[in-house]
């Protein structure tokens, strides 16, 4: 076989074999081919697309690229929800012990944060004393004790999405779904889930920019899942503004536990039971909607969601009295009020803007060698639709630097102040 061979049966729209793509996979990954004819096979893939069988064996080549954890000693069918990003987004530590308290066995693998975005251990390690370097033989008993383990991804995990997407990313191939498609999925499959629950987001703080694009993602990678055996289902969600009120850490992670214990804010309550309600039919727990949500709403106040958390807090490590009692979390030396400038209504509020605030703050990374600064990051006080007078604060900024003259221009930037009132919605579909 000849990878010239499959660049020129790619730029000519002929489908590859199985056993075609497996060898592509194989080969890249042990250097054998080298990048330039991996680049031209990619952007050939950027113009011509791929079809959902050979999507579906390159999602599963690249899984079986490296460690493929075996979490079939955990009893019941392990379900995971993926997001692909956004600002604000706490979801997973709500929906773990939301969804762990119905006893559905939720065994996730998450990441760090890069760029505007926050990551899932980021988050969790700001909690004292919390591990999430723990080995595979105890995050199975975990999830087998208490339904629930948030582990950091391995090393080896997919290392040939790691090269592929890393030449994606400097040769103009990043924006085509079926290799966004495959570089998502092949995560979670190799992750060991049984089930899978896709939060899209879309809008300006998301990866996807237009409806369109994030429907299509998510149909390709619902389709994907199913093809390979894993059950699949997906919400799309809006992202044009921060998901929440709070963006940093330790801000989020209260804003977390304040959800759990039945008090979040109104769209990040919705979205979690949204995703938890698919996550319990895609368990097999109900396949009624409105069931599940019923169940999962009794969970955030009959305070069993709450202790769900602790308990999970407690068994990788953790402080739970930083659970119990928020105002121990560090917090920024300074709180410094963004205020409008006019009256009228919120009409905007640039996502990607606010997460990059946030990063400038030290809440984000450039590099993932950067340093988080746990305390620092923006909470809203005023969000779309929301009416405003001018002197009104719009949001705090957390900051342990005094002089934040950038950060504050660029806040200023970030948010419109109309005259009409607008709506703005959340949950745009939801794809099975």
């Amino acid at each position: 076989m000849k990878m010239l061979d499959l660049i020129e049966k790619k730029q000519q729209h002929i489908e590859l074999t199985q056993t075609e793509i497996e060898w592509l996979i194989e080969n890249y990954t042990n250097e054998t081919i080298p990048d330039y004819q991996m680049s031209a096979f990619l952007m050939a893939v950027y113009f011509q697309g791929m079809t959902e069988q050979e999507a579906g064996y390159m999602t599963m080549a690249m899984a079986q690229s490296g460690d493929m954890l075996d979490l079939s000693a955990i009893e019941g069918i392990k379900v995971d929800k993926h997001s692909t990003g956004g600002v604000g987004d706490t979801t997973t530590l709500i929906l773990g012990p939301l969804v762990a308290s119905l006893n559905v066995p939720v065994a996730k693998m998450s990441g760090r944060g890069l760029g505007h975005t926050g990551g899932t251990i980021d988050k969790l390690e700001s909690i004292p004393g919390f591990d999430t370097e723990i080995a595979q033989e105890k995050f199975i008993e975990l999830v087998n004790q208490n339904k629930l383990s948030v582990v950091g991804q391995t090393g080896n995990l997919t290392p040939a999405d790691k090269k592929i997407y890393a030449l994606r990313d400097v040769s103009g191939s990043v924006q085509s779904i079926p290799l966004i498609a495959s570089s998502i999925m092949s995560k979670k499959i190799a992750s060991g889930a049984d089930a899978i629950v896709l939060d899209v987001k879309v809008g300006d703080g998301a990866f996807m920019k237009t409806v369109k694009d994030a429907r299509d993602l998510a149909q390709t990678m619902v389709r994907i899942g199913n093809q390979v055996g894993r059950k699949t289902l997906a919400v799309l969600s809006a992202m044009d503004q921060p998901l929440g009120f709070a963006v940093g850490n330790n801000l989020e992670v209260i804003e977390a536990i304040e959800t759990l214990q039945g008090n979040g804010p109104e769209d990040l309550t919705e979205l979690c039971l949204v995703l938890g309600a698919n996550m319990l039919i895609a368990n097999g727990y109900t396949d009624n909607f409105d069931q599940a949500r019923t169940d999962l709403e009794a969970q955030l106040h009959n305070g069993q969601a709450f202790e769900k958390f602790g308990e999970f807090i407690e068994s990788q490590g953790g402080n739970s009295d930083y659970i119990r009692d928020v105002s121990k979390f560090s917090t920024a030396r300074y709180q410094i009020p963004v205020v409008a400038s006019e009256s009228g209504y919120v009409s905007d509020w640039v996502a990607h803007e606010v997460g990059e605030v946030a990063r400038m703050l030290g809440a984000g990374r450039l590099s993932l060698t950067d340093e988080i600064d746990p305390a620092v990051g923006i909470v809203l006080t005023k969000k779309v639709g929301d009416s405003v007078q001018e002197g009104d604060t719009l949001a705090v900024i957390h900051s342990n630097q005094e002089d934040i003259t950038k950060e504050m221009a660029r806040m200023q930037e970030a948010v419109t102040i109309d005259n009409q009132q607008i709506q703005p919605s959340l949950i745009i579909d939801m794809i099975e």
